[in-house]
């Protein structure tokens, strides 16, 4: 009676599996190439050494992106983080025409694909002299990532007890006070996960990057990808695991405050 349960249940775990392989088989065989002792991108690898993650590390290129890939993701998330959440705060609470529109036009980075963004930058920022700088980057990058933070900031604003707003109010808190003491502790979780978010987006981009920036302002992506078309090495390797990792870091941050929210969502009041 209980073996088509079980058996269902050892089918799924196995087909989660194969599907798991299937996705992380090509990322994971990166790192025994970016160890590799030899000279090419080749399986199996003649020896080990950390030689190439010494590369990335020490050649000026890529230590370079590196930073460029810091900087611009910071500056980005900052700006993202600060605009996405007061227009979720006036897409959630305010109510004037064109609302719903609004939001559509705001979640259209979010669907409309990434080549023809590149090319709405470039064409934009070139009029204003900013193609070449990290300023543009800046800016692009947190266009692209601000749709994310409304979405998360606003997910949590739709439990918010706004009472809570009042109470501070007739207390003598100021709209300033009531907003930093109140409202942003609360929605923390949905700020801080839409800016873990905000910055891998920028931290990854490299399509907007390719039409945005000159070769002192490349981001690791763009090193990346300019590596594979100029000088095939194992340093690529090297810095798509550093990428990789980076990237798995901010996604287990974004999980751990999803968790957190969800905790303190079930606490009662």
């Amino acid at each position: 009676m209980h073996f088509w349960p079980r058996l269902r249940a050892q089918l799924a775990g196995a087909h989660t599996a194969l599907v798991l392989l299937f996705i992380l088989a090509p990322i994971a065989i990166m790192v025994p190439i970016s160890l590799t002792a030899g000279t090419m991108l080749t399986l199996p690898v003649p020896g080990w050494s950390w030689q190439w993650y010494e590369v990335v590390f020490t050649d000026p290129r890529w230590t370079r992106a590196f930073m460029n890939s810091l900087i611009i993701g910071a500056a980005s998330t900052v700006l993202a983080t600060i605009l996405g959440t007061f227009a979720a705060i006036g897409l959630t609470w305010g109510r004037f025409p064109g609302q719903r529109l609004m939001l559509a036009v705001i979640s259209v980075p979010l669907i409309l694909p990434i080549i023809i963004m590149g090319v709405a930058c470039f064409s934009f920022y070139a009029t204003m002299g900013l193609v070449g700088s990290r300023l543009a980057l800046v800016l692009a990058h947190a266009g692209l990532a601000a749709p994310v933070v409304v979405t998360t900031v606003m997910a949590n604003l739709k439990s918010f007890d706004r009472t809570l707003m009042r109470a501070g109010a007739s207390l003598g808190a100021g709209p300033l006070l009531a907003f930093r003491r109140i409202l942003v502790p609360l929605v923390a979780p949905g700020i801080c996960t839409g800016a873990l978010i905000a910055f891998l987006i920028s931290f990854d981009e490299v399509v907007i990057a390719s039409f945005l920036t000159t070769a002192d302002q490349r981001t690791l992506p763009r090193q990346i990808f300019s590596g594979v078309r100029e000088s095939i090495s194992p340093a690529i390797a090297a810095a798509a695991v550093i990428l990789i990792l980076c990237s798995a870091i901010v996604l287990a941050l974004t999980a751990e405050m999803q968790r957190r929210a969800r905790k303190l969502q079930m606490k009662p009041r």
